[in-house]
């Protein structure tokens, strides 16, 4: 298994982005993708911070892919 990526929200967002994800909505600081195929998932941005091991582990579940299919996209 790889070793989960610590990103920053806005390099979170260009991968989703890559994937095919799309902004569909922003409540505060969290900004919700949606991926034509349903898979949905929630990226806090917040500037100067990084997305921790624990939420990134839980968005990668969220699109169904593993830390290693993710690096491929950033």
């Amino acid at each position: 298994m790889s070793k989960v990526p610590i990103l920053k929200s806005k390099e979170a967002i260009r991968g989703l982005n890559k994937l095919g994800f799309v902004n569909t909505r922003r409540r505060g600081s969290h900004f919700f993708f949606r991926h034509s195929d349903g898979r949905t998932t929630v990226v806090p941005v917040h500037p100067g911070k990084t997305i921790g091991p624990g939420l990134m582990r839980s968005i990668l579940s969220d699109i169904k892919l593993s830390a290693g299919e993710f690096r491929k996209y950033l």
